[in-house]
C-alpha cells in the first residue's frame, strides 16, 4: 500500500465573497486615488514648511480686499460727520461774518464821529483867530491861514526837468550825489522862504495853504506838504504887490537859487504877476496862545 500513491490533500476552500462592486474596478480606483499624486506631495511639501492654508496670491488678494473695505468704511465715516459737522460750520461762519460786519459799522460811525469832531475844532479855532481883540483880528486870521485870501499877487511854476528820472535821491549838496532832475523838498522850502522874505502875505503850494506851522518833507521822490503829497508841476500862488513881489523874489538868494537850479540842471519855471490871485483856507490850524510871562520869558 505504501506503493500506492497517495491523494493529494484536499486544499478546497470556500471561496471568499466577491465584492460588490468588483464590477465596478474602474470607479472604486477613481474614489480611492482621487487626489493626484502630485497634488499628495506637494500638500505633504506645503505642511512639511509650515505653509499649509491658502495660495499666497489668494491670501494677497484677500488682504487687498479687506484694505479696500476698510478705506471704504473710513471714508464713509469721515463722510458722514463732515456732513453733520457742515451745519455747525456754516454757522459759525455766519456768526463771524456778522461780527465782522457789525465791528465795520462801529468803525465806520467812529471814523464819521472823529471826522464831525475835526470839523467843528476847525471852525472854532478859525472863530477865534477871527476876534482875537486888539482890532487885529483880519491880521491874524490871514497870517494864520483861518480865511481866504484874495488880492493881487504873483503865480510861480516850477517843474521837473525834462525826461527827469525817479531813481537815486537826497538832497543836492549830499556828496556823491548824482542829480535827477527833479525839484527837491529843499528846493521848494528856499522858494517859499524867498517869496515870503519877498513880501508874500499868503502863499499855496498846489491848493494847500502855508502857515507858519507848515512843513514841507519828502517821503522818497514826492513833496509833502503838511504830510499831504504834491504833484509836479507845483503851482506857488503869493498874495502880495505884484509890480513889488516878483523882482524882489528874482534878486533874492533864493531867486538866484531858483536860477542856478535852472541853469544847472534842467528845472523849469515861469513867472508871472497876476491882478487876482484867490487862496483857500487852510484845511488844518493849531491854535496856541502864551501868557505875559511865558513872552517876556521868551524874549529874554
Amino acid at each position: 500500500m505504501s506503493g500506492m500513491s497517495q491523494p493529494p490533500p484536499n486544499r478546497s476552500s470556500t471561496p471568499p465573497p466577491a465584492r460588490p462592486d468588483a464590477s465596478m474596478s474602474l470607479l472604486t480606483d477613481a474614489m480611492d486615488h482621487s487626489l493626484d499624486e502630485g497634488y499628495a506631495e506637494a500638500a505633504a511639501r506645503r505642511e512639511a514648511q509650515g505653509t499649509v492654508g491658502l495660495p499666497r496670491t489668494l491670501k494677497a488678494k484677500l488682504a487687498l480686499a479687506a484694505g479696500l473695505v476698510l478705506a471704504a468704511m473710513v471714508v464713509t465715516l469721515g463722510a458722514a460727520e463732515a456732513r453733520l459737522a457742515a451745519p455747525v460750520l456754516a454757522k459759525e461762519r455766519e456768526e463771524l461774518i456778522d461780527r465782522v460786519d457789525r465791528a465795520d459799522e462801529r468803525a465806520d460811525g467812529l471814523e464819521r464821529s472823529i471826522e464831525g469832531l475835526r470839523t467843528d475844532v476847525v471852525e472854532r479855532q478859525r472863530a477865534a483867530l477871527k476876534h482875537p481883540g486888539g482890532g487885529q483880528g483880519e491880521l491874524v486870521a490871514l497870517l494864520s491861514g483861518a480865511t481866504e485870501v484874495t488880492g493881487p499877487g504873483v503865480k510861480l511854476v516850477v517843474d521837473d526837468a525834462k525826461g527827469a528820472s525817479s531813481a537815486g535821491g537826497g538832497p543836492r549838496e549830499s556828496a556823491g550825489f548824482s542829480d535827477t532832475g527833479r525839484l527837491r523838498d529843499r528846493d521848494m522850502q528856499k522858494i517859499v522862504n524867498g517869496l515870503w522874505q519877498s513880501g508874500a502875505e499868503a502863499v499855496s503850494i498846489n491848493g494847500q495853504r502855508l502857515t507858519a506851522l507848515s512843513a514841507i518833507r519828502a517821503a522818497g521822490d514826492a513833496i509833502l506838504v503838511d504830510n499831504r503829497p504834491l504833484v509836479p508841476p507845483y503851482e506857488v500862488l503869493a498874495v502880495g504887490d505884484r509890480k513889488r513881489l516878483g523882482p524882489a523874489f528874482q534878486d533874492s538868494a533864493d531867486g538866484q537859487y531858483l536860477h542856478v537850479l535852472q541853469e544847472n540842471y534842467g528845472i523849469r519855471s515861469t513867472l508871472s504877476a497876476m491882478d487876482e490871485v484867490r487862496l483857500p483856507a487852510a484845511s488844518s490850524l493849531t491854535v496856541r496862545t502864551a501868557t505875559a510871562a511865558e513872552q517876556q520869558k521868551g524874549a529874554s
